[in-house]
């Protein structure tokens, strides 16, 4: 499993998981509007890093948040 988790104001919170590492590097790269740097930037609306300020994924989990309570390999036809 791979981890995407949103960074606002300090704050990491986890926002989808996906099956592929493949996968989750395209739904970032879909979602991104304006690269600010390095995994930083002003991500679409309706996707799961639109309230966030920059990115990270992990195989492994970062946070105590329900993998179960975020989407599963989100895509652009689920907006």
């Amino acid at each position: 499993m791979h981890y995407l988790y949103g960074f606002k104001k300090g704050s990491r919170r986890l926002v989808a998981t996906f099956g592929s590492e493949p996968q989750l590097l395209a739904y970032v790269n879909w979602s991104t509007l304006k690269s600010l740097g390095e995994r930083q930037g002003k991500f679409e609306q309706g996707s799961a890093l639109a309230s966030y300020e920059s990115w990270e994924q992990s195989t492994e989990p970062l946070t105590d948040d329900d993998p179960e309570a975020v989407v599963h390999n989100p895509t652009p036809s689920m907006l």
